[in-house]
């Protein structure tokens, strides 16, 4: 069981009242500590209603953005991670650019030992874009690789 020790650095979470950020904003993304910190193991986090701006139009673009990482010592909270991800709302910027900021964010924040970020964003002019980026330390590095090549062989429900 945690103690209110382990859980100092997540406010958000339980605290009766949810201020939604306007802007991006990755300072409300919160960690806490991997209780299992010698096992290797995924945790997957799977955001079916994310929305950006195009940055040329203003106009909205929707995705679902599926995480995986391999924890090292800190873990993202999953009530911050939502906040987060919805202070894109008003965000403009590429597909691209949102997917691979969010996997910077990410990496800063927990330093894990893999991380990887696919967006399936829905058609807008008839076409549909899929963004992947991925990371991982030295131990991980071949995985990056494996993972990077089968996001050529990306199947469009999200499945590799």
């Amino acid at each position: 069981m945690r103690t209110s020790e382990d859980l100092e650095g997540c406010s958000l979470l339980g605290s009766g009242a949810t201020k939604y950020p306007t802007d991006y904003d990755p300072s409300v993304l919160e960690t806490f500590d991997n209780k299992h910190p010698d096992n290797r193991y995924v945790v997957t986090f799977n955001c079916p209603e994310f929305t950006s701006l195009c940055p040329k139009t203003g106009q909205p673009d929707f995705a679902r953005i599926i995480i995986r990482y391999i924890p090292r010592v800190k873990m993202v909270e999953s009530k911050s991670l939502k906040l987060y991800l919805f202070s894109f709302r008003n965000h403009g910027d590429f597909h691209e650019d949102c997917v691979n900021i969010i996997m910077k964010d990410l990496v800063r924040l927990m330093e894990p030992r893999y991380l990887e970020v696919l967006g399936i964003f829905t058609p807008r002019g008839g076409i549909s874009i899929h963004p992947f980026a991925n990371y991982a330390d030295e131990e991980y590095a071949s995985l990056r690789q494996q993972r990077l090549a089968a996001a050529f062989d990306f199947d469009p429900k999200g499945h590799f």
